[in-house]
């Protein structure tokens, strides 16, 4: 097979949540670009609704249904929803995420919660969803989970203190790990990408007051862009990284290694 071939998604059903904007959309424009027909949810209509016709201005296949990842009871009636009009999902890109920061000693249990909810529980329900009513019927598919560098270390206190985000995180990796283990008998792999910091409706905050701190501490000299995900995403969800299951792959011009 040629690498193109490879890496060709014609055919693929993708569906991304928190797809609207910042990085799923980035990603939902790498799969669309492949070839993908691209589901996206988030939790605000208008937004999403943008983020849709952008898409079809690329032309690609896009569509896009209201759900809030973190109430449990909103999960499945959006999945049914893609499933009814696609008849499968192949690719699910869990994007949506929530953060906090707070003193670990002052951080409010309901915001615990939340992050609970949005970062780990609800990535589940869906996940598990999609895989028992497409995935392992069709002994195929490729998840691939959106976790952090928080997901393999902790966060520096003098940037940002986010006890619940690095929590969840490392739940979202060890979740990764045991889904790939049970699930590759059915032609499933399961990947988390670990993104670095990308400029971001979550990261603004730091970006603002500690970018020149962050670009002195990673090799590369800089944060992310608009493209540096867009690769991995891609090869994680064609053929060409069939061999690759229950890996966390970080995303963050080397900043980690140091």
């Amino acid at each position: 097979m040629s690498v193109k071939k490879l890496f060709d998604l014609s055919g693929r059903v993708a569906l991304i949540t928190g797809g609207s904007r910042g990085l799923g959309l980035q990603m939902a424009e790498a799969l669309g670009e492949m070839g993908a027909k691209v589901a996206l949810t988030a939790r605000k209509q208008d937004e999403l609704d943008g983020a849709v016709a952008h898409l079809k201005q690329q032309g690609i296949d896009a569509a896009a249904w209201a759900c809030d990842i973190g109430r449990r009871e909103a999960i499945a009636p959006a999945a049914e929803a893609i499933l009814k009009k696609y008849g499968k999902v192949d690719i699910l890109v869990n994007n949506a995420g929530a953060t906090w920061g707070s003193p670990a000693e002052d951080h409010p249990l309901e915001a615990w919660d939340k992050l609970v909810n949005v970062n780990l529980s609800g990535m589940f329900v869906l996940t598990q969803l999609i895989a028992k009513r497409s995935m392992i019927p069709a002994k195929y598919g490729r998840v691939i989970n959106i976790a952090s560098v928080n997901g393999v270390q902790a966060n520096d206190p003098r940037l940002v203190r986010t006890a619940a985000y690095v929590a969840t995180k490392h739940g979202v990796v060890g979740l990764t790990k045991q889904l790939a283990a049970e699930w590759g008998r059915h032609g499933i792999t399961v990947n988390a990408i670990c993104p670095g910091f990308f400029p971001s409706k979550m990261t603004k905050s730091t970006l603002g007051k500690d970018l020149q701190m962050i670009i002195d501490s990673t090799p590369g000299g800089r944060v992310g862009n608009d493209e540096d995900l867009k690769g991995t995403t891609v090869l994680l969800a064609s053929n060409a990284g069939a061999h690759i299951t229950g890996q966390a792959i970080v995303v963050d011009g080397g900043a980690t290694i140091i």
